[in-house]
């Protein structure tokens, strides 16, 4: 009997561009260190730092009218009244009665009874962040997009230029954002792209400091304290204080090699030259970025005791988690989940799942990863426990041309992914979803593109 061979499978379109920022907290990119991240030569630099104030609550002031007003970014009211959600981000009239970022939006409201409380509107951020952006490009060829309201610039082509030059360089930029935006932010100019940051923290809101002589620097950098240095936080500085190293200055007269004692000869290097400005680092496109790590956090504004609905919220992370993957290129077979506790002490329980290999489908992730949280999640409602929150994210990532012995994606599933990729990124991210996901948390988020 006479067979006709199968055609091929037609060709899919490209999946088009991803939309790798979206529903994305911008988590600390600690460019400055990372000797991949920085110039070859050794030869002086000159970096622009642009940080919009008060970002957010500034575009929701200028798109309701709410000039002069405490505005908070992140909570909203139900419809009995009741204040939810927690402080994204405040005006600066609401930070005067002592709204903080991190703060429940009850709290805030109990410091302030007077606050707007508006949902996070990213897709509005995004645009004027876009408009700053273009405004940028018109003074410098080097403009990193390091989040939505934050901007650097190289520019280096004005190292030789006098301290009333680049005073009126800042101005002038600051004036075309506001003429294009309508919005205000702080502006820093230094010798490396933690100095500018530094700098424009100096004088909030709407400042502009200059920081590039070493007589300035040693009056204003100096003294300050080393958690003000990109990548030293808490722990660290703690670690730094137990050495004796408190200041900036400390950390440059002291020299590079007792941040090696404490955080390893070449971490420790990279950053003791970070704190000493000597670092030259790379302004970066966006497009250059690709994180360490690939995850996705959901706080509940009401809280479930259905292991069910906190599985169809893992669906959706896992869909968020592998999207991204395939957007930077990536895989992961390692991947870390956690789930915390409704209650004052922020209780919860964390575990570990193995992709079958190195994967970036939602299928594989899915699966292992319900296979292992279902039972613990019954197991804790068996004890009474109600459940808030979920984060999903990988703990590790390779490249996706790396191939495997012992594993190999499902063709036919690979396809369907991207034509998947293609609908949602042309036509939404939530055009085609996971089943289980219909069973999640219902409510609002601090997000108003994520409530119902």
């Amino acid at each position: 009997m006479n067979s006709t061979p199968l055609s091929p499978l037609p060709e899919l379109p490209a999946p088009g561009r991803y939309q790798l920022r979206k529903n994305v907290h911008n988590i600390t990119r600690y460019q400055t260190i990372a000797a991949d991240m920085q110039h070859a030569s050794s030869k002086p630099r000159l970096y622009v730092h642009v940080d919009m104030n008060a970002f957010y609550a500034q575009v929701e002031q200028l798109c309701y009218n709410l000039h002069c007003m405490p505005v908070v970014v992140g909570g909203w009211r139900k419809t009995d009244g009741t204040v939810k959600g927690i402080v994204a981000t405040s005006s600066y009239e609401a930070r005067k009665w002592g709204v903080k970022t991190g703060m429940s939006a009850l709290e805030a409201y109990k410091l302030c009874p007077y606050v707007v409380f508006k949902q996070v509107d990213y897709e509005k951020y995004r645009a004027y962040s876009k408009r700053i952006k273009v405004v940028l490009d018109n003074f410098s060829s080097d403009v990193e997009a390091y989040s939505l309201d934050e901007f650097f610039m190289d520019i280096t082509w004005k190292k030789d230029a006098s301290y009333e030059e680049l005073v009126e360089l800042g101005w002038d930029i600051k004036e075309a954002v506001r003429e294009e935006t309508q919005l205000i932010g702080s502006l820093g100019i230094s010798i490396s792209k933690t100095y500018a940051k530094i700098a424009s923290e100096m004088h909030k809101p709407d400042g502009l400091t200059v920081l590039t002589e070493e007589a300035d620097i040693q009056e204003k950098i100096w003294p300050l304290n080393l958690d003000n240095v990109w990548g030293i936080g808490r722990r660290r500085y703690t670690k730094l204080k137990l050495q004796g190293l408190r200041t900036i200055k400390d950390a440059i007269e002291g020299g590079y090699p007792k941040f090696q004692k404490i955080f390893g000869d070449y971490f420790g290097k990279m950053l003791w030259m970070t704190a000493a400005g000597k670092d030259k680092a790379i302004v970066m496109d966006e497009t250059e970025y690709v994180p360490e790590r690939v995850g996705y956090g959901h706080t509940f504004s009401t809280w479930t005791d259905d292991p069910w609905k906190v599985a169809g919220e893992f669906a959706k992370a896992a869909k968020q988690v592998c999207y991204r993957l395939r957007g930077y290129g990536k895989k992961s077979d390692k991947f870390v989940g956690t789930v915390g506790f409704q209650g004052a002490k922020k209780e919860g329980f964390s575990f570990t799942f193995r992709a079958p290999g190195q994967t970036n489908l939602d299928s594989y992730v899915i699966h292992h990863c319900l296979e292992k949280a279902v039972p613990m999640l019954f197991h804790y409602k068996k004890f009474g426990r109600t459940f808030r929150s979920i984060m999903l994210s990988t703990s590790d990532l390779n490249m996706t041309t790396q191939t495997e012995l012992f594993f190999q994606e499902d063709s036919k599933m690979k396809r369907m992914y991207q034509a998947i990729d293609y609908l949602n990124n042309r036509f939404g991210l939530d055009t085609v979803n996971h089943g289980i996901a219909k069973f999640d948390v219902k409510g609002h988020t601090h997000f108003k593109e994520r409530s119902m």
